[in-house]
Parts: C-alpha cells; structure tokens; sequence
C-alpha cells in the first residue's frame, strides 16, 4: 500500500551540546518496540554528557501500527529516495539525513532468534571498534557480504545491536544497558570509565532460504556445527554443514517468512584500540 499524502517523520530529541556528536536510533522496524521504550529511557534519564547525544524514533507510522512496515522495509530502503513511491523510502533519506552528521551510531532492533544479544558492523572503522568493543556483547557479526541498503551498511560509523527477543522486557534493559556503554565508550557519557573488551568476530556470508512447509533448526546461533551435521531442514530443503566452523546467525524457526535465518564462520577477534584499552578504570 502506498502512502503518497503522507509525507515523512522523524521524531529527534538532541541532548547535551558540542562535540563529538554521537545518536541512538530505535524503531526501524515497527514490530520492535524496545528500541522506541529505549530512546524514551535515555529521553528521560539524568545523564553526565560532555558532546551531542540525538535520540532517534525512526518509523512512528509502523510502530503505530504495529508492523515491521507499511510500504516496504526501511532497514532494507537506505540511504533512501525522496522521490520513491514507497513511505519507508522516502522516510530512510530523513533518517540518514539526522544521522549524517554522526560520529557513530547504534541502531537498536530486537528478533525472534534466541539470545545472546550481539552487533552487527560492515567495515571495521575505528570508530565501529569502539562501538563494538566498548558495549557488553561477546560476538559481533560481519555482514559486509550480505548488506548494501541497510544503515549500518551505509553509514561508516554505525553498528546495529540485536538486544533480544523481540517484545520482551530483557530486550529494553539489554538496549537501555548497551546504549549506555555506547555513550560511554565514545566519551559523550561521562558518568564513569568505559571498559573495552575483546569480541569473537564472526564472519556472516550467504542467508539460509526455507523451501517451505514446516521449518526445523537443530542448532544456537554461535554455536559450532560439527561438518556434515544436520543444522536445518523444511519439509522442501536440508542443510548440513560444509565445515567445522559453521555457525548460525539471526536464525529462528519463524523470525523471517523466507529465511532460517544467515550462515557465518568464526573469524577471529576484534580487540580494542590500544588508547582504549588503556582507558579500562581511567
């Protein structure tokens, strides 16, 4: 469905002043309400800032709604068209629009796929290291092989969090927590020390199609598949494991209508910076 009377809207709160300049956005996708109960936290919160913290509700219209979206995906539209037809198309080209001017970025989603929570990057840009190394997450998956139109694969300094399952309450105080260890690490949030730690990067190369009929997953995200071993199968497709350092990724039974879900290898890790790490209890 169409929306061509409906012009775009961005809800953005601006906290703090000066540089650097760092946001938050919740609510790209309409059916995932904790990064909006996110946002509405950090809203709220008596924060230590010394820099610019833009608190981002990207898709108010689907979150209304209560759908992923209403025309098309936003998470799929950036750095979005003006011109287009579709409201999310139009809508990604003002959510890039505020955040473009930003040092980094984290992008809150939630899924149906089973904890842990974990970050998303394309491009290890130091400001993306820190990002990453600076929030309590022990895996950060790169999707550089699979993503061009989303926004943590066109703006340079965003990483995208998966917080929880979507819905949940452990999915609002994942965020809440992750989005104040961001702040941190960028030392826009200056109410204590960052901590940096080492993060298992995994490396996400090709999404796993269903067939169709009922679908069947035998393994946790993360968690090594032995070669050969069966892994997931509908009544139309199996799949077994190539080698021994095959992992799933974002994978659930009835997260997405025509994947399990993505396929990665692990990939070594992604260690601080060296003047990071030696900001631990500074």
């Amino acid at each position: 469905m169409i929306h061509r009377h409906l012009e775009p809207a961005v809800r953005s709160i601006t906290r703090g002043s000066g540089d650097p300049t760092v946001a938050v956005v919740g609510g790209i996708h309409g059916d995932e309400p904790a990064g909006e109960a996110v946002i509405d936290r950090l809203e709220k919160a008596e924060l230590e800032l010394d820099g610019t913290v833009k608190l981002i509700v990207a898709n108010e219209r689907a979150l209304d709604a209560e759908v992923r979206y209403t025309d098309c995906d936003l998470n799929r539209s950036f750095p979005g068209d003006r011109d287009a037809d579709e409201y999310e198309a139009r809508l990604a080209a003002d959510v890039y629009d505020a955040v473009e001017d930003a040092d980094a970025v984290l992008a809150l989603h939630t899924s149906h796929s089973l904890p842990p929570p974990f970050a998303i990057f394309s491009g290890l840009t130091p400001s993306i290291r820190r990002t990453v190394t600076g929030m309590p997450v022990d895996f950060a998956v790169d999707s550089s092989a699979l993503r061009g139109t989303t926004l943590d694969s066109v703006h340079p300094g965003t990483v995208s969090i998966e917080a929880g399952v979507q819905g949940s309450e452990e999915a609002v105080s994942f965020g809440t927590l992750a989005s104040l260890a961001f702040l941190r690490a960028h030392r826009v949030l200056v109410d204590g020390p960052p901590v940096y730690t080492s993060v298992r990067r995994i490396k996400a190369h090709k999404e796993i199609a269903k067939g169709g009929g009922t679908p069947r997953l035998y393994y946790r995200n993360f968690r090594r598949i032995p070669e050969g071993a069966l892994y997931a199968e509908d009544d139309e497709v199996t799949y077994r494991a190539a080698d021994p350092n095959t992992v799933l990724v974002l994978a659930s039974e009835h997260g997405y209508e025509d994947i399990f879900g993505m396929l990665g290898e692990y990939d070594g890790t992604i260690e601080p910076a060296e003047t990071d790490r030696s900001m631990n209890g500074a």
